[in-house]
């Protein structure tokens, strides 16, 4: 499944409050799979965290998206807000 379905998966399948063993029991062998076609599984993903109690789908959704790999990350360090090398500095409009 693409990461941005974990959301609607996760909230379908459990009643909240639970435990982070019981969503890697149950969901956890399930893969995410990343732009590039890299995979990762969910149980894989939740034991990089901390996180041992869940109180709703948003918050396994954060925790999914704040510790997948780098993978998941599009074009890294890139910023459109510096200036482009390939102009001229002294461009007037």
């Amino acid at each position: 499944m693409r990461l941005s379905e974990t959301y609607r998966t996760v909230d379908r399948a459990f009643d909240f409050p639970i435990v982070a063993e019981r969503l890697t029991e149950e969901l956890g062998d399930r893969t995410i799979a990343s732009p590039n076609g890299d995979e990762e599984t969910i149980g894989e993903v939740v034991d990089r965290c901390s996180v041992s109690r869940f109180y709703s789908a948003k918050d396994v959704y954060e925790v999914l998206l704040c510790h997948v790999t780098d993978a998941y990350v599009g074009r890294k360090f890139y910023d459109d807000r510096a200036g482009n090398p390939h102009y001229a500095d002294d461009l007037s409009f």
